[in-house]
């Protein structure tokens, strides 16, 4: 079952729900979709692994995904780019 955030992305007339995240949150969710794993995140970041994610599930939970792949499918809908941060060897 899909969730009603996720029907309100596709849909062009309603509200993005990427609104719903909060900066850091989107930050995350940045890294997070150019493959980046939360430890990886997190040195990039200058925070703690546990950090992440508690952002990366906040963030998962605000827009109805279960998994990666369908936030990647989400945010390619929505056309947000991936972060432009190099990436860091942790």
């Amino acid at each position: 079952m899909k969730s009603n955030l996720f029907l309100l992305l596709a849909t062009e007339t309603s509200p993005c729900a990427l609104d719903l995240l909060t900066p850091r949150e989107f930050e995350v969710m940045q890294l997070v979709i150019t493959g980046m794993l939360n430890k990886q995140v997190a040195g990039e970041l200058g925070v703690a692994e546990k950090t992440v994610k508690v952002h990366r599930g906040r963030l998962m939970q605000k827009l109805g995904v279960a998994s990666v792949a369908v936030l990647l499918q989400l945010v390619q809908k929505a056309e947000v780019r991936p972060s432009a941060r190099s990436e860091t060897k942790v």
